[in-house]
Order: C-alpha cells, then structure tokens, then sequence
C-alpha cells in the first residue's frame, strides 16, 4: 500500500511537472531530463510512469480535455439559458488556464505544430462551444445577425490566441487584457445579460448590465 502511494504521487508529480514545461516551454524543448528534475524523481522513476515524452503528452492532454469537460457541464444550468451557460463556462476556463498547469499545457500542446494528433483538448471545448451556442441561437439568445457558427469560431480562437499571446512568461498584464476582451465581447452576442455579472479571479466583471447597456447601439 505505501508502495502504490509513493507510486501514485509520484505519476502526479510526473505530470505537473510535464504540464508546466510544455506550458512553458513547447512540445518540442522541453526535455525528459529537465521534466524528471523539476518532479525532483530519477530518469528511471519518469521511465517506469512514461516510456516516452509522447505518452506524457497523451496523458496531459487527455487529463486537460476532461478537466475541460467537466468545468463546462458545471457551468450549464437552466435558469440562465445557453448563452448564460456559455459565459459562465468561459469564466471557468479563464480561471482554471491561470490556475492549473495541466489545462494550460492541454491547450498549448492543441495549438502547438510538434503535436499533430494532439488536438484533444481544443476539440473537446469546439464541440461544446458549438453545441451550446446552437443551444442559445435556437432558443433565440443571441442578437440577430449572431451566428452560433461565428460564435463559435470567435471563442475558440480566443481561447488558442490568448494563450499564445501569453507566451511562455505569461505577461502579467495578459489577464486583464481578457477580462477586457470578453468585457467587449460577449454582450454584443446575447440579446440579454442572462446570469448577472461573470467574474473572474479578483473580482473583475467579465459581463454585466452596464457593459451590455453601453455596447447595446454598437
């Protein structure tokens, strides 16, 4: 039992210690050697978990697609609609890219050229995009001219693209640079602020009335 404790946290140390160098550093440089070194285990310890940098990765993203999945279906609720839903879900992944290494380098690795079958993760949040802006178009949540399909496109991209523009040090000033993109944003999609202020870490708004009443003519 100690054995498959050690065993256990061990693995978990492995592929933090992954995550945060593919988050960091891309598929491509970050190497074996220095993933062993910041779990604090032996090469051999790394080889008994993961035979190769590729299953690391596999692990990581399969790991990050189901986080993802799981903090968008606890978004959805039936009182706030789909696209309340959708906005309480973009918030979710807002905190859990700055909080956990694992998303992170789920979506790094998705939008990274060295992984091309590693699209799990970004696949995952496309098809629950488009699914639950279908969802709010049908039930007419979105303002005329809105598509689901452009939805759908424009938050997935964002998604890709502001972890891209964080770059490997992660500017700090790149949260507020999303909180005030979706502050922009989302209420020129929803004919209605459907679930009250979104807010991210600190409080910050991501919707509310005001914003939705100031951007109503745009």
């Amino acid at each position: 039992m100690v054995k498959q404790v050690r065993a256990a946290r061990t693995r978990q140390a492995l592929i933090r210690a992954a995550a945060e160098a593919f988050a960091h550093d891309g598929y491509a440089r970050a190497s074996l050697p220095a993933i062993s070194g910041r779990a604090g285990v032996s090469a051999g310890a790394l080889h008994f978990h993961f035979p190769s940098k590729d299953a690391l990765a596999r692990e990581i993203e399969g790991a990050a697609a189901y986080s993802v999945r799981e903090l968008a279906e606890c978004a959805r609720s039936t009182e706030t609609g789909a696209a309340g839903t959708l906005v309480a879900a973009i918030r979710r992944l807002v905190v859990a890219l700055a909080a956990d290494p694992v998303v992170r380098a789920g979506f790094v690795l998705s939008a990274d050229p060295a992984r091309h079958n590693g699209t799990a993760v970004l696949d995952t949040w496309h098809d629950w995009v488009r699914d639950t802006a279908r969802q709010a178009h049908e039930a007419g949540e979105f303002r005329d001219g809105v598509s689901p399909e452009g939805v759908t496109t424009v938050v997935v991209a964002a998604t890709v693209g502001f972890e891209r523009l964080g770059g490997p040090d992660r500017d700090p000033e790149s949260e507020d640079r999303m909180v005030e993109f979706w502050t922009c944003l989302l209420p020129r999609l929803a004919t209605a602020p459907a679930a009250g202020p979104a807010r991210l870490p600190g409080g910050e708004p991501v919707v509310g009335r005001g914003a939705e009443n100031s951007m109503a003519g745009l």
